[in-house]
């Protein structure tokens, strides 16, 4: 072998150590980026409240309030879920608006608290809305790993009024009395020992809430193509 073919050789050779380290190279960094992207999602499920994030919730819950003022008429209609049935709409449309606007972990309960504070004096009750909220925010977690997607939102959003059902039948039959009498207070509602009523208004209030926290889902996208929820 002559001298140059052994030149060429070794040429070819360290060209090749070359390309070799420089794929190792490459490989290393997509590895470290792909690190640092799940460090990062994994970061962003959790972050902190804005003084700015707080009191768009706190705008967000005085609309819930407002056009849920026909719940003093809903009290004193003696069926089991009116409430429920009556608030769906508003207490899902606004609730999604807000958690698509602050896309954190208990956007929810921070409504629920804001909420509770007001209508605990009209109807002590209402106060499950607190433990509701804390069970959907939960399970939205467990299952959407956080609010990125929107119809975690809608889930959440889903979940949260009907959730107050179950605890509100447990209230009647077990904390509550009518006339000291031990007789349970949900026998007060039209239907009251009726299950398949109970459910049936149960599930009604689910779509409704469904209903309604579709529109605040829909709403909220508009909202942000036109710049208005950033």
């Amino acid at each position: 072998m002559t001298p140059r073919e052994k030149a060429i050789l070794e040429l070819v050779r360290l060209s090749d150590e070359e390309e070799k380290q420089a794929e190792q190279q490459a490989k290393a960094e997509a590895e470290a980026v792909q690190s640092n992207d799940a460090a990062v999602k994994k970061e962003k499920v959790f972050k902190k409240y804005m003084i700015k994030d707080i009191v768009f919730l706190a705008i967000i819950t005085a609309c819930t309030l407002v056009t849920g003022a026909i719940m003093p008429l809903l009290v004193n209609v003696p069926l089991f879920g009116i409430i429920q049935l009556g608030l769906g709409i508003q207490f899902s449309l606004f609730p999604v608006i807000g958690m698509m606007k602050v896309k954190k972990p208990f956007a929810l309960l921070l409504q629920s608290m804001f909420i509770s504070i007001f209508l605990v004096f009209m109807f002590p009750p209402m106060v499950l809305l607190i433990a509701c909220a804390l069970v959907a925010e939960l399970l939205t977690l467990l299952i959407f790993r956080g609010y990125k997607n929107d119809w975690a939102c809608v889930f959440a959003g889903t979940l949260y009024m009907p959730l107050t059902l179950p605890l509100l039948y447990m209230y009647y039959n077990v904390f509550y009395t009518v006339s000291g009498e031990e007789k349970a207070a949900v026998s007060m509602f039209i239907g009251g020992g009726n299950v398949g009523l109970t459910v049936g208004i149960s599930f009604a209030v689910v779509a409704v809430c469904f209903v309604g926290s579709v529109i605040g889902m829909v709403i909220a996208r508009e909202l942000k193509k036109a710049g208005k929820l950033k």
